[in-house]
């Protein structure tokens, strides 16, 4: 049986190496002085990449969760490793299309993959702390920017925007093959007797699609990250033109987002294993209300950044919780399958959120009207999570037992 903790550092591995698609910012301006093309064409590629994501958790979860956790992250090994060597090349062809080709499509794949590979896995060898364990997986993708912006901008300054696709993508390669390599589900003892239980009581995928109660989660799960993604987009001009912060602490403390959303991630998860999947979600949505609302009105430097910070460890917060609170609902059986189709939001949200956001503040002429308006939606969210937490957990226990 391989060590627990050593298959959670394996599944950061591959978050921290596959969440550097969000340092994707760091490099448009070196692509954009590199091929002589816009900025919507390159901002075009980031959106490509999210857009396969989405495609690939809807459609290939059921064939992750068959053919396990080891060949998946070598899939996904070799998807993300063709990305980066092929946008290596497509850059130094000046191939705008192939761009595209590679890190937008074969890359999206890659990182749909990688992402689902070990977080089921990881449940089960933290039966009691399913909280902990998407946790631990999934802080990873959140800290992926602390260390990929800044190395990014290093390599790229020091050797070129092309090479630094090279260089990084031999890294990212060695260390998603080396976590692949050690990622195996549990074989014996407590975490294979839980596993069986799961099995047995759990519902397909396909019966699991059909409730209310994944309804219900889907659509706060795309609020939550749709209105984060617009926030993260809105933070340093609004920080600029509303606060009059300069550029430099712009910047910084869009920086310190990577810390909070990485820190979101596990520690709010943490917090779930003790006061119930349904409470972490609806208080999620209680501080965001708040949070948005207090963004809306305050011109106060302090308040403003603690504001966005508090947002995004909340929105880093419901990305590590959604598996443990899924396997609360659903069991582990197909995890991956229903994972994958859960993730679906996180694609709708990255093209809806920031247009409806740029919409609001064209039609407006400020943040304010935005601001309010995420906080409307957190109200609906929240009431959503209060009807989850008193009846979707017994209800979808009492269905499944019943069927088995």
């Amino acid at each position: 049986m391989r060590n627990r903790w050593l298959i959670a550092l394996a599944a950061i591995g591959i978050h921290i190496s596959i969440g550097s698609v969000y340092a994707w910012s760091v490099l448009t301006r070196p692509i954009m002085a590199e091929m002589g093309i816009t900025l919507s064409e390159t901002t075009g590629v980031f959106s490509t990449a999210i857009l396969f994501l989405g495609i690939t958790t809807c459609f290939l979860g059921n064939f992750v969760e068959k053919i396990g956790p080891k060949k998946s992250g070598l899939l996904s090994t070799l998807f993300f490793g063709l990305a980066m060597f092929g946008t290596y090349l497509a850059i130094s062809w000046h191939n705008l299309p192939l761009i595209y080709l590679c890190y937008g499509a074969l890359g999206g794949v890659g990182i749909g993959i990688g992402y689902m590979a070990p977080v089921s896995t990881l449940i089960r060898y933290f039966p009691h702390n399913r909280g902990l364990a998407t946790g631990l997986a999934i802080m990873g993708f959140g800290f992926a920017t602390l260390f990929a912006g800044p190395t990014m901008q290093q390599v790229t300054a020091s050797f070129g925007i092309a090479e630094n696709f090279l260089i990084m993508g031999t890294l990212y390669v060695a260390v998603m093959l080396a976590a692949s390599l050690y990622l195996k589900p549990p074989v014996d003892g407590e975490a294979r007797v839980h596993a069986k239980m799961q099995v047995e009581t759990g519902p397909t995928a396909a019966d699991a699609l059909k409730t209310w109660q994944f309804a219900s989660l889907w659509w706060v799960f795309f609020v939550n990250i749709a209105c984060g993604i617009a926030l993260f987009a809105l933070a340093a001009p609004m920080a600029q033109d509303v606060i009059g912060m300069d550029a430099g602490s712009a910047a910084a403390m869009v920086g310190l987002i990577g810390l909070f959303n990485g820190g979101g991630r596990f520690i709010w998860s943490t917090v779930s294993d003790y006061i119930g999947r349904g409470r972490m979600y609806a208080l999620f949505f209680l501080m965001e209300m708040v949070a948005f609302w207090q963004l809306g009105n305050t011109r106060d430097i302090f308040l403003f950044q603690a504001m966005i910070f508090l947002i995004t460890s909340c929105s880093g917060g419901g990305f590590s919780v959604m598996p443990a609170y899924l396997t609360d609902l659903f069991g582990t059986r197909l995890l991956g399958a229903v994972h994958g189709r859960m993730l679906t939001a996180w694609a709708a949200a990255g093209i809806v959120g920031p247009m409806l956001v740029s919409w609001l503040r064209a039609q407006t002429g400020g943040y304010t009207v935005p601001l309010l308006f995420f906080a409307g939606c957190f109200v609906l969210n929240f009431i959503i999570a209060l009807v989850l937490q008193r009846f979707g957990i017994a209800r979808a226990a009492a269905r499944f037992h019943a069927a088995a």
